[in-house]
């Protein structure tokens, strides 16, 4: 399976030049002000992008999508997993999404460091192949520009305990790419700079069971 990886795309998704393939997967903050008509506008046009499988998280600019009512239910097209502290299984590959990043409530989505974030982390469960979240692991591919890391600990602490072959984000938008360990390929997908370009390139992954690659 090809996964085309973006995110942070902030209402310019109109603008990313995608490649081909399977699936394509959303590691959130898709809107910037968090409104209705902005997620509705988005959720049409993921709908409609040319991959067999699509997969979207919130991140901490999703405002409308944290209010999780009935109506926003419907609002999601049926050909779109919207995964929250939930997962899907496609072609045998276990993904699981969650969207939270640490910080206070003036954002959607964040939780104090410590307990209230790992009560999400302890959700993935150990069978997981894909992890998608909103927030980088602390010390992954999270620094901004003064070289403050700003990933959660409690994230790359719960990933210790898990076998996770790719580990899909987004939230620091300066700090695109992708870094591979012995276990994991971390891939910070942010779509767009700290000025708000879309400048970087949706990754892509070649997942194969057993044996998988990152091109």
């Amino acid at each position: 399976m090809k996964i085309i990886c973006i995110s942070d795309t902030h209402n310019k998704h109109e603008e990313l030049e995608l490649p081909s393939g399977d699936c394509i997967v959303h590691a959130g903050d898709f809107t910037e002000a968090g409104t209705k008509k902005e997620s509705i506008n988005f959720l049409e046009w993921f709908s409609k992008t040319p991959y067999k499988h699509k997969i979207l998280i919130a991140g901490n600019h999703d405002f409308y999508f944290q209010k999780k009512s009935h109506k926003l239910i419907q609002t999601i097209p049926t050909n779109i997993h919207y995964l929250e502290d939930s997962g899907v299984t496609i072609e045998n590959i276990n993904f699981w999404g969650s969207p939270y990043t640490p910080g206070d409530n003036t954002w959607a989505f964040t939780k104090d460091r410590g307990r209230p974030l790992s009560q999400h982390w302890n959700k993935i469960p150990k069978k997981t192949n894909v992890l998608i979240t909103h927030s980088p692991p602390f010390g992954v591919l999270d620094e901004l520009d003064n070289k403050t890391m700003v990933g959660c600990k409690n994230l790359i602490e719960r990933l210790s305990e898990l076998d996770i072959t790719h580990h899909i984000f987004g939230h620091v938008h300066n700090d695109y790419g992708k870094v591979k360990t012995e276990r994991t390929t971390f891939i910070n997908s942010s779509s767009i700079d700290e000025s708000y370009r879309i400048i970087n390139k949706p990754i892509s992954i070649i997942y194969r069971q057993h044996s998988n690659i990152t091109v």
